[in-house]
């Protein structure tokens, strides 16, 4: 399985890509898609020029996309939800199934702590997946977003598993 984790951003959405077998992980890419333009249109449609290319160069199976907090700026909040928009518009326009994680659930799979820094999630994206390169915090945040996909992707195939022996 390929898998895209996308973390959303207005200026600059982040993405790692993946490949899981089994119990391996291997990486594929990662980057950062940086918006441009001067009003919002132009700058969710260069995000989504730019996430549709790497989608089209790397061709996952699978993608998982970080949910959306609320702060106390609503503005900004829904600007980035807007962003977060795209990051799920892209993958299903290519016919990928999306799994959505909150941000502390993806912080205690890969980390062990829901509240970690970005700091400790790039440090233990680093120990998971040996020798990357990481383009900068959002997309540590990416790879660590695919990285909690594959372990709960990994945990729903366990259960599909089991209930089908139960039946």
């Amino acid at each position: 399985m390929r898998i895209i984790g996308i973390d959303p951003g207005l200026n600059n959405m982040g993405w790692g890509i993946i490949d899981v077998d089994g119990p391996r992980l291997r990486h594929v890419g990662n980057g950062v898609c940086k918006s441009w333009g001067d009003d919002l249109g132009a700058r969710l449609l260069s995000l989504h020029m730019a996430l549709t290319a790497v989608v089209a160069e790397f061709a996952p199976t699978s993608a998982a996309v970080e949910q959306t907090f609320v702060n106390k700026d609503g503005a900004g909040t829904l600007k980035l939800g807007q962003a977060r928009g795209i990051a799920m518009l892209v993958p299903a326009q290519a016919g990928l199934v999306i799994g959505e994680y909150a941000p502390n659930a993806v912080k205690k799979t890969v980390v062990g702590v829901g509240h970690a820094d970005k700091g400790q999630v790039a440090h233990m994206v680093k120990m998971q997946l040996p020798g990357v390169q990481i383009a900068g915090p959002d997309a540590a945040d990416a790879l660590a977003i695919a990285i909690c996909h594959a372990h709960h992707r990994g945990m729903d195939s366990h259960l599909e598993r089991a209930l089908r022996k139960a039946v």
